[in-house]
């Protein structure tokens, strides 16, 4: 039987499999396993494992396993769709200075630029005091 770290069994299926054995010894012939001891092996197969669970609680692994895969918790759905604007094209960009006559340069460098705001930027330089 598997065992954990230092050969014991987890606490928790100890006292599930001595539960189980008890009503395996006071039950009426070939009764249905109770609910309650269902969720319980359900809750420790979530834990620690269908095949070890079903191992331990003497239960058929394909039972549990599917009663187990019936209260998985909901996976979370999918994020939503975000669009994302399309990537600055490479091959527009530009450097170049702007001289206002009167001492003053500005340096710029442009990458993914509109023309209109670029003349914009230049005829608003060249008013500059």
């Amino acid at each position: 039987m598997p065992a954990g770290k230092g050969g014991e069994l987890p606490q928790d299926l100890l006292r599930a499999r001595s539960r189980f054995q008890a009503w395996r010894r006071q039950r009426t012939s070939r009764s249905s396993i109770p609910q309650h001891l269902w969720d319980l092996a359900v809750r420790l197969a979530q834990r620690h494992g269908v095949s070890r669970t079903a191992t331990i609680l003497g239960l058929d692994y394909y039972c549990l396993k599917k009663r187990a895969e019936q209260t998985a918790p909901a996976k979370p759905s999918s994020p939503p769709f975000v669009q994302l604007p399309p990537p600055v094209m490479p091959g527009k960009q530009c450097q170049f200075e702007l001289d206002n006559g009167a001492g003053t340069i500005l340096r710029v460098q442009l990458l993914g630029y509109d023309a209109a705001d670029l003349e914009v930027l230049a005829r608003t330089f060249g008013n500059l005091p």
